[in-house]
């Protein structure tokens, strides 16, 4: 059952990294919708007739409360001085906690809708709904929305009656992130001005449904979160639009007293969907992010009293202290909180989905009120963990209930009785506490039911990635390190009891489905329980090959060494873990290697290329630097020149020393030799002066850009442009992709690449990220000069090297390569050697630089890792897909680079293509089992979402590892590699 070709074990190897990398939102983040559920409302007059909501877009807490000092006239104010004055007299108020993703789309449906969507809904859909879901709109009698396209549209497809909910929208080609993004703030302003003026004869539709009460209004404010991408949440631009906001709020809170004539039945909201921290990005757990005001105040809100001077009110703590709002008392809240409190204000029921808590000190009502609204809210709560339990309970097979909910005293049943005997009593506190007390054990048994199958499907997915690494090893063992197939039948290494074995591995895999169909479980249940199956089902009928193993490792004179280097490697792997959480660890790793590579070589090769081991070390230190530096990279055009000028400058010294690597094709007459060889050496300087123009283009569109307050045309074709000749550069000329291109130098074709892709990275460069392109890519040719010169060393040691020198400059020769081209050249180094312990180190450097190329640009385990401002020199108006795709490559060129080497590395040790990445892909699933295993559910919001990046970043380098070790086998092409017999022309034929 193991394939026999590599990519047979490639395929399911993909196969199986999708469909596990959806794990974790089967076991850890379902779905929480249920349907069917009875709505609930309060039975008595709701304190408002209507309610107006506006949700500021990316503002964080600290930056609406906080004084702000200007540092040009020295002077501290306030950023939002009318919503300052409501915290002060008339509103509530707090910090909002949102959970991640911290994303427009699942901030909203938790504030508005009451509930937390799974994670991966991200990805099924920004503007329409992935799920049906009930929203306070949807239970509103009418709402009058204005916005973002981006928003609006998911709460008016999600109405049951279309016409319940209007939508007034600017044009998607609004967002531009390079203006100031206020210009979508005033639209919205101006708009509902507009819409008011529509509104003022008495006689209209419009003004007769204004005048009706459960009717809600529905600001999306999106200039601050606008700003913060496209300047910072500290510049000028993001503060400013703070100002603004608060000015528009004011104005629209004037109009609609205006319009009602202070009638006192107006309730208004203001929050934010998510932060932003100090890198202009949000999407996971950091607190920048998770942190929003809430400011509330109008009809049925409670007024905060201040507390005496020089007392410090409740809910204050280090992170408010510097606000000077510590008299008023900070009542927060999580972010779901928010659809019971604005359901509860204008007397619609509460959306059937939601679990947020209503919080009941926000409520300027009779005691009586309150304590119904508890009531109704711990219904609402109590219909969701009705119906979940009813669910399991028909599906499953063993059905085990939640116990404290069937206690005597504690049953739903018990709790109501009590509930509605202390209302009637007028007893509202102890209702309240008893409201209290029902909603958290229905939040505790929905909690339960969303872990119900956690035990079993997460002992099935471990299963799953040991059987993988066992399964793939087997395969390695069997191709790379025995070469079992060569002299030995297939049966040969199979059980004799394979056909019972296999059928056994079908009963069990059987045996788990029809468990699967009884529960009514998702599609990928199966899938999860296919993989272990067939891998475990193989890895026994195995057994013969298990034994050859064990019996050849009997047979070793040094038994401690495939242990050591076992125990050593895993080690590092654990390392590479921990590195998730603290980049530091990666500049360790390469202060280490700067030092005890070169003690431990022979000093037989320390001799012979000490210049080499110099250059290691110096350019190891510098690289070590950038896992130092800090995450928030502020826009600095001198970094990106210094960077683009490194890169330039060893392109020129590339291109100057390129005759000794520059080869004519075999039997090429001289004088058609000489123009092939210039003609190569033309195209070095060609991909040299196009990374100097990059490094001159990208500042001065940069420049350009903020004198006019939008990207230039010109500037942008000219970076297009750039961006797209050098990129096709590589692919036309001696990639595979080019079925004519001629055989090059492996080092010609490697600084042809470095060059190509330097291009369109210094273009996408905000700060250091080129100046990491340089010194990792001359670590990057280091690391493979050195890995060769140690196999020829060995091949000495072992009477097996060719009769050339084994030298750097001696490698790197026309003279030898040319020799080497000929049909009498003879070496007795074999192509297609067995892998060996050393190979193990080969392995594992590979995977510390694939590491690398990821954490050294600045980035951090983090899927808001990915700031977009690397993109404003090509495209600045919102598109997801065309920013995502700028933002992708250039995350990916350090990748093409590190895969490219060692491709080229791959075959300079006469390996047998794919055999070294192969162990890779197989051993670095030790690292996703860790982090499968770190997901977290519960804890702050950070943990959580670092939690989730890390598995699928984990989980994402092998597949995507995949993609580009295949991409870089026809990146590289046909290379010449010295040392190589007859001439080393790598042609990359198909193995089997």
């Amino acid at each position: 059952m193991i394939p026999a070709t590599r990519n047979g074990l490639l395929l399911i190897g993909v196969l199986f990294h999708l469909v596990y990398l959806l794990s974790i939102f089967d076991i850890y983040f379902r779905s929480p919708l249920v349907h069917g559920m009875t709505p609930h409302k309060v039975p008595l007059k709701a304190p408002a007739k209507r309610l107006v909501l506006f949700v500021a877009d990316g503002l964080r807490a600290d930056k609406i409360f906080e004084p702000y000092h200007n540092m040009t006239t020295d002077t501290t104010d306030e950023l939002a001085p009318f919503l300052l004055d409501k915290v002060r007299t008339q509103a509530s108020w707090g910090v909002s906690h949102t959970r991640v993703p911290t994303e427009s789309r699942p901030g909203h449906v938790a504030a508005i809708a009451g509930f937390y969507e799974d994670v991966s809904a991200v990805t099924k859909g920004w503007k329409m709904n992935p799920v049906e879901f009930d929203s306070v709109f949807n239970e509103s009698r009418h709402t009058w929305s204005f916005g973002s396209p981006d928003i609006l549209p998911m709460f008016a497809h999600g109405a049951t009656d279309k016409d319940k909910v209007d939508t007034f929208m600017y044009p998607p080609e609004f967002e531009d992130f390079q203006g100031n993004g206020d210009r979508l703030d005033t639209w919205v302003f101006d708009e509902a001005e507009r819409f008011f003026g529509r509104a003022k004869e008495p006689k209209s539709e419009l003004y007769q449904m204004m005048h009706e009460d459960q009717i809600v209004f529905f600001f999306h404010l999106l200039g601050i979160d606008t700003n913060g991408h496209g300047f910072k949440p500290y510049s000028p631009e993001y503060l400013n639009n703070i100002r603004y906001v608060d000015r528009g709020v004011k104005h629209l809170v004037e109009l609609f007293e205006g319009f009602y004539g202070n009638d006192g039945q107006t309730a208004y909201v203001f929050t934010a969907d998510h932060g932003m921290n100090d890198r202009g990005a949000h999407g996971d757990g950091h607190p920048d992010n998770t942190r929003t005001p809430l400011i509330a105040w109008g009809a049925g809100v409670s007024r905060t009293v201040p507390v005496a001077k020089g007392q410090t009110a409740p809910g204050h703590d280090a992170f408010s202290a510097p606000w000077k709002l510590t008299e008023y008392e900070r009542k927060d809240v999580n972010q779901a909180d928010i659809a019971p409190l604005m359901a509860s204000l204008v007397g619609i029921p509460l959306p059937l989905n939601s679990v947020g808590t209503l919080p009941l000190s926000y409520l300027n009502t009779t005691d009586e009120f309150r304590a119904r609204a508890a009531l109704v809210n711990s219904l609402q709560v109590l219909e969701q963990y009705r119906v979940k339990h009813d669910q399991k309970q028909q599906t499953e097979m063993f059905f085990k209930p939640y116990a404290p909910m069937h206690q005597p005293t504690n049953s739903p049943e018990h709790i109501l009785a009590r509930i509605r005997q202390s209302i009637d009593m007028r007893q509202y506190a102890q209702a309240e506490a008893d409201c209290s007390t029902l909603i958290s054990l229905c939040l505790e048994g929905l909690r339960y039911f969303q872990r119900y199958d956690w035990l079993l499907l997460r002992s099935i997915v471990s299963a799953g990635y040991l059987g993988w690494i066992m399964y793939s090893l087997l395969f390695i063992f069997k191709t790379y390190v025995l070469n079992v197939g060569a002299n030995t039948t297939a049966k040969s290494y199979r059980s004799s009891n394979s056909k019972l074995l296999g059928i056994l591995g079908a009963l069990v895999f059987a045996g788990f489905a029809a468990m699967f169909y009884r529960q009514h479980s998702p599609a990928m249940y199966y899938a999860y329980v296919a993989f272990p199956a067939y891998f475990w089902t193989d890895i026994v009928q195995q057994l013969p090959l298990i034994q050859q193993i064990a019996a050849s490792y009997a047979g070793l004179r040094v038994r401690w060494k495939p242990f050591a280097f076992a125990l050593a490697y895993i080690l590092v792997l654990e390392a590479l873990v921990y590195a998730y959480f603290d980049r530091r660890v990666y500049s360790v790793a390469f202060a280490l290697l700067a030092v005890v590579w070169p003690i431990a070589v022979s000093p037989k090769f320390r001799r012979r290329h000490t210049k080499l081991l110099v250059l290691w070390s110096v350019f190891c230190m510098l690289t070590s630097v950038f896992t130092l530096l800090p995450v928030e990279r502020n826009d600095h055009l001198g970094l990106v020149m210094a960077g683009g000028v490194l890169i330039t400058l060893s392109g020129f010294v590339a291109w100057y020393y390129s005759p000794k690597f520059v080869l004519p094709p075999p039997g090429m007459p001289a004088k058609q030799a000489r123009d092939a060889i210039a003609f190569d050496r033309l195209f070095i300087l060609v991909e040299t002066l196009l990374v100097g123009i990059a490094t001159v283009l990208g500042p001065l569109t940069s420049k350009a850009t903020e004198a006019s307050g939008h990207l230039p045309r010109p500037y942008q074709l000219a970076c297009w442009l750039v961006l797209v000749v050098s990129t096709l550069l590589p692919l036309l000329h001696g990639s595979r992709l080019n079925q004519s291109a001629r055989d090059q130098h492996f080092l010609y074709r490697l600084v042809t690449i470095y060059l190509a892709f330097a291009t369109p990275f210094v273009l996408l460069t905000v700060s250091y990220e080129s100046i990491f392109y340089f010194s990792y890519s001359i670590v990057l040719l280091l690391w493979l000069s050195i890995e060769r010169a140690l196999y020829f060393e060995y091949a000495e040691d072992q009477l097996l090297a060719p009769t050339e020198q084994t030298r750097l400059s001696s490698l790197l020769s026309p003279q030898t390569s040319a020799s080497l081209s000929g049909t009498n050249a003879s070496s007795v180094l074999r192509i297609g050697r067995k892998l060996n312990l050393s190979d193990m180190r080969t392995s594992i450097m590979f995977l510390f630089f694939v590491n690398v190329a990821f954490f050294g640009t600045g980035n951090v385990a983090s899927l808001a890792s990915f700031s977009i401002d690397s993109v404003y020199r090509l495209i600045t108006v919102f598109d997801p897909f065309i920013m995502s795709a700028l933002l992708l490559f250039k995350i990916f060129i350090p990748f093409f680079l590190v895969s490219a080497v060692f491709g080229v590395l791959n075959r300079s040790l006469e390996l047998p293509p794919f055999s070294l990445f192969l162990f890779v892909l197989s051993t670095t699933d030790v690292m996703t089992v860790n982090f499968f295993f770190l997901v977290r559910d519960d804890g702050s919001w950070l943990d959580i979402g670092m939690s989730i990046s890390h598995f699928c970043i984990s989980g994402l380098f092998v597949l995507f590892t995949i993609v580009l070790f295949v991409l870089s086998h026809a990146l590289v092409g046909r290379v010449l590699i010295p040392g190589s017999p007859k001439g080393s022309v790598i042609k990359g034929s198909k193995q089997k």
